[in-house]
């Protein structure tokens, strides 16, 4: 029988095929996680450079990419051997600790590999085997790297964020959606919801910067909305913006209240979005259907 053929007939095969490459997955965003913010700022150095000569990008020759150099222990700069590296196995047989100078290993690490493994295991539990969960895992990782970088660096770059529109098309447009899916969705309600999804947060960013003279948001947020719109439809814009706003107002008021933080101080947006995109991929359509069912229509 094909590998294929047992994962097909095997659900709980496949939900632990997805949790193994959701751990394997998890440590690669792990590294996408930490690079890619420092290699955007290398980039933005490098064309300032370019415009102010003489000022010579610290780092400009050395390579750093999601590959080069090897990755080091942060403190005694040690390199990370293979074995080092296994997805929460080595962190716990190292003690959470660096094995060349026992420096703590952050929990950040094992936190994501093991987040990745458990969102990639409840996917292929929701979907089964099929394409549809292979573009939802594609989705999943997107939002878990986009939704740690913007908690570090409040920044939601735009190589993820327009890649992640633009697959969210191209699934639509390859793809016919199945009844008990959330994606891919039809190609006119992709487009749409990718239009209405940026629209509507640039809306508000504009009438906020009207009322205020402030900026309420970034542009990421905008862009991570319409790449959402565009993977999920847009009828489920409403729902993920409400969740969004209302988790991200509960944190927001638990912050101010246990960690004293002032009411000026900038909370990342995109965390929420992306927590709420991944819930309405997998329950979104059910929750829509079923709240429309407590209002039947009567002839």
């Amino acid at each position: 029988m094909r590998l294929i053929d047992v994962f097909a007939t095997s659900p709980a095969l496949f939900i632990g095929a997805c949790l193994v490459v959701g751990l394997l997955i998890g440590s690669f965003l792990n590294v996408v996680i930490h690079r890619l913010p420092v290699m955007l700022e290398r980039q933005w150095r490098a064309e300032y450079a370019e415009l102010a000569p003489g000022a010579e990008p610290a780092g400009a020759h050395e390579p750093f990419n999601l590959v080069v150099p090897r990755s080091t222990c942060p403190v005694c700069r040690a390199p990370i051997t293979a074995w080092q590296n296994v997805p929460i196995l080595s962190f716990v047989a190292l003690g959470g600790r660096c094995a060349a100078c026992r420096a703590p290993i952050s929990m950040r690490y094992p936190l994501v590999e093991a987040l990745t493994a458990v969102m990639s295991a409840a996917v292929g539990w929701r979907f089964g085997f099929g394409a549809a969960t292979f573009a939802a895992l594609l989705l999943t990782w997107f939002l878990i790297a986009l939704a740690f970088i913007d908690m570090d660096t409040q920044y939601l770059p735009d190589n993820l964020t327009l890649p992640l529109l633009w697959l969210g098309l191209l699934v639509s447009l390859l793809g016919a959606g199945a009844a008990n899916a959330s994606i891919p969705v039809d190609l006119r309600s992709s487009v749409i919801g990718a239009v209405a999804g940026y629209l509507s947060l640039w809306s508000v960013y504009q009438l906020f910067r009207l009322a205020t003279g402030k900026e309420g948001m970034g542009y990421g947020d905008f862009k991570l909305l319409a790449a959402l719109g565009a993977w999920l439809g847009w009828q489920l814009l409403l729902p993920v913006l409400l969740v969004a706003a209302a988790v991200g107002a509960l944190v927001g008021a638990i912050l101010l209240s246990v960690q004293g933080r002032d009411r000026a101080t900038p909370v990342a947006f995109g965390p929420y979005l992306a927590a709420s995109g991944w819930l309405m991929l997998l329950f979104g359509h059910d929750i829509v259907a079923r709240y429309f069912g407590l209002f039947p229509v009567r002839p």
